[in-house]
């Protein structure tokens, strides 16, 4: 496999744990927003990607011309943000300028402790994407140093 393709699988999840990121601190910024109807209440978001591979023929066909690696690399591809299903948080309060009729005020449906599991976990993959790329740029100044002995 190139060094430019590994660069590209370390760049592609860091891009992906920097979306993870900012979409949770997005649901703990609102967690506490109030709405004057449930329907239009915030909803919690999520991160959904996919594995980005290339084609079985393409793979096939680099591995035939002795080409490994040129088939395109792997990383993530279709990130995208989509709204959780969630029930929103009632809370009694009359005086509230959102209150229902019977006193009640709608908040997101938003669980801290799973934001926070949500925020540390993208945080560390963050760092082990970053760990991954530090450890091919060493490998390919290593190998730029065997090659020029």
């Amino acid at each position: 496999m190139e060094f430019s393709a590994l660069f590209q699988i370390s760049a592609s999840g860091m891009a992906l744990e920097k979306l993870r990121v900012e979409t949770t601190a997005a649901n703990i910024a609102n967690m506490h927003v109030s709405a004057p109807s449930v329907d239009k209440v915030y909803r919690p978001l999520r991160v959904v990607a996919q594995e980005a591979r290339p084609a079985f023929a393409a793979q096939f066909n680099a591995m035939l011309s002795n080409q490994e690696g040129k088939a395109g690399a792997g990383g993530v591809t279709g990130a995208s943000v989509v709204p959780l299903e969630t029930i929103p948080r009632l809370a009694y309060d009359p005086g509230h300028p959102h209150a229902d009729d019977k006193g009640y005020v709608a908040y997101p449906g938003v669980n801290h402790q799973d934001e926070m599991l949500q925020l540390v976990t993208a945080l560390r993959a963050y760092e082990a994407n970053v760990t991954a790329m530090n450890a091919a740029r060493t490998m390919a100044a290593r190998a730029l140093d065997i090659g020029g002995q």
